[in-house]
């Protein structure tokens, strides 16, 4: 379903991915991870058509995101990290207009709707405003909307940050029945190790641009003599505390800054 071959992405000097490789089976749920400011964040871009490669090749289902966007953004949904949802609005408009950005036939939209409401627990309050929501429903409705127009493949960039650990297993057991009942392929990336060991049938860990290890987690636990995955996770990219991931653009204009400070 997602094929990535030799893919690179540089900003002037500085490489943020470097000649990564990988593959993610149809109806997989594939764990990408890796310390800040690794390249997860860069890489995802690329994989949903915001950022464009240095090299490399993308192929999502058979297209390539990098010269048939429109044609990639309809294989795909996304939820990404910073709250996305009208909070004005309430929970089926905000499905609606989603539906509406998308084609999707009005009768279609009612029905997708109604099921993903239900699904994610979530129907008895589609009426109500986003913005009495609580943070977990939201992430629920995000992750609902973003399937709405039945995507083959659903991109979650830390779904579950700052969720309290019940409303986060929640979460996870709706995504897996999802995956289960609609054949949906997950690329999800976390920092709750116990979540990717728990819920991801492979994962990959990029450090540095480079991806240095991937297999299932038992695999990756063998191959580190780790008895968790995130024990193999600092075995194989330390404890050293890393920048928070940030676009590779603004840490170079960031460096650039202190550089040029520097010589006044």
């Amino acid at each position: 379903m997602i094929r990535v071959r030799e893919l690179t992405k540089t900003f002037g000097d500085f490489v943020a991915v470097n000649a990564i490789s990988f593959d993610v089976e149809q109806g997989e749920i594939f764990a990408f991870l890796g310390p800040n400011g690794a390249g997860k964040t860069t890489t995802i871009k690329m994989l949903t058509t915001l950022l464009r490669p240095t090299s490399g090749s993308i192929q999502l289902a058979d297209v390539d995101p990098s010269v048939h966007k429109d044609r990639a953004r309809r294989l795909f949904g996304i939820v990404f990290q910073d709250p996305s949802l009208d909070d004005e609005l309430t929970a089926a408009e905000n499905l609606a207009i989603h539906g509406a950005l998308y084609h999707v036939p009005r009768k279609t939209i009612v029905e997708r709707s109604e099921r993903l409401l239900k699904l994610f627990e979530l129907w008895d309050r589609r009426d109500d405003l986003v913005k009495r929501y609580s943070g977990g429903m939201r992430r629920r409705l995000e992750i609902a909307r973003s399937l709405l127009h039945t995507p083959r493949i659903i991109f979650l960039d830390e779904p579950s940050l700052g969720l309290d650990p019940q409303t986060r297993n929640q979460l996870w057991a709706h995504v897996r029945r999802l995956n289960e009942e609609e054949g949906v392929t997950v690329f999800l990336t976390t920092h709750y190790m116990e979540e990717a060991d728990r819920v991801a049938q492979r994962v990959a860990i990029i450090d540095h641009g480079k991806i240095i290890a991937q297999g299932s987690p038992e695999e990756l636990k063998e191959k580190s003599a780790a008895d968790s995955l995130e024990d193999a996770f600092l075995k194989l990219t330390g404890t050293t505390i890393r920048d928070e991931d940030a676009d590779p653009r603004q840490r170079m204009r960031n460096m650039s800054n202190v550089w040029r400070g520097g010589r006044r």
